[in-house]
């Protein structure tokens, strides 16, 4: 009678240790899902035209990823978009071509460098213009399309200039880099300064021309939140998704470095 007793007791006990070890792990698994919730809604992302292609993707990928987010995209030059961040534009990430820019955002999160992109000539098919380097941006008998120096593939290509002690004659300056590239596919320079990455893009349309003197101003990319985003989870998922292995592949492919 007593080891009957004594075993129903101990059963009883172990009965009660499991149940209340099942009871400690359910809050802490209840803990962790709320710590990093799923993304939902529209995320408003404001990137730098040079990463148009390449967040395009990515922009596919994560929806895909999430089914029913939905990312909306706002390309252009990286200075225009800060400006239109500091003015109240609903963005919830901004990806910029370079610190400077992102750096005059208020109200930003902490920023990341995710890639670095480098200048390259761009000139259109067959090469008309018979371009042959950096040095034909002095020539003022070739047509030259140049970024303006307030956004970053201006300023890059202006620190290549100083650099080289060039003196470079454009005959036109454009807003962003995808516009100084439209010039060159349309045939209306003999050449534009671009990235390596609006080059890789065009594909067929034009032909790049890289020059070692690239090296002198290699672009960082940073990317980060912003504290008034109206979608901060879906901001920092879409962030995170940049960052991972899946978005380095596809920055790979479209020609961005490494940080």
């Amino acid at each position: 009678m007593f080891r009957r007793t004594v075993a129903a007791t101990l059963t009883t006990v172990a009965a009660l240790t499991l149940a209340a070890c099942g009871s400690d792990e359910k809050p802490a698994a209840s803990q962790a899902s709320s710590s990093s919730p799923a993304p939902s809604g529209t995320v408003n992302v404001f990137a730098a035209a040079s990463l148009t292609g390449a967040f395009t993707q990515l922009g596919k990928d994560f929806e895909a990823a999430h089914p029913g987010v939905k990312v909306v995209f706002n390309f252009a030059g990286s200075s225009a978009l800060a400006q239109q961040i500091n003015q109240g534009a609903p963005a919830d990430v901004f990806a910029s071509a370079a610190p400077k820019n992102l750096d005059q955002v208020t109200g930003k999160g902490t920023a990341t460098t995710f890639a670095k992109n480098k200048l390259e000539i761009a000139v259109p098919k067959g090469n008309p213009g018979k371009i042959t380097g950096l040095k034909d941006f002095a020539d003022q008998n070739k047509k030259i399309a140049i970024c303006a120096v307030q956004v970053p593939c201006g300023a890059a290509a202006k620190k290549v200039f100083d650099a080289t002690k060039l003196v470079a004659q454009p005959d036109s300056l454009e807003q962003d880099v995808k516009a100084a590239l439209a010039k060159v596919s349309l045939g209306e320079v003999d050449a534009a300064l671009v990235y390596r990455t609006d080059v890789l893009a065009a594909k067929d349309k034009v032909e790049g021309i890289e020059f070692p003197e690239a090296d002198q101003a290699i672009n960082d990319y940073p990317i980060a939140t912003l504290t008034e985003a109206k979608n901060a989870d879906g901001a920092k998922a879409f962030v995170d998704f940049v960052l991972s292995a899946q978005g380095r592949t596809v920055l790979t492919a479209a020609g961005f470095e490494a940080p």
